[in-house]
């Protein structure tokens, strides 16, 4: 399932695939490392995935995470500088 950039705004949700055991913390890491300066992420998945949001700090981007609903987080980020 590749990802896409609408006006600036990469919207991925995964909540299924990870409930299907599958493990895409690479695949998101590199496509938010391959997108513009001044992409917006919002993540969606089923539980908080702390090492994906230390990834995403590693990289220097701020991460907000809210919890929508009962096993649904949104990790909200934006990318500022070139990695």
């Amino acid at each position: 399932m590749p990802f896409q950039i609408e006006d600036k705004r990469a919207v991925m949700d995964v909540r299924e695939r990870i409930l299907k055991g599958e493990h895409p913390r690479r695949e998101i890491l590199n496509f938010v490392k391959e997108a513009p300066v001044g992409t917006i992420f919002e993540i969606h998945l089923p539980h908080r995935a702390e090492p994906l949001i230390a990834n995403l700090q590693g990289l220097g981007m701020n991460v907000i995470v809210n919890e929508l609903e009962p096993m649904h987080f949104r990790l909200m980020a934006v990318k500022l500088n070139e990695f």
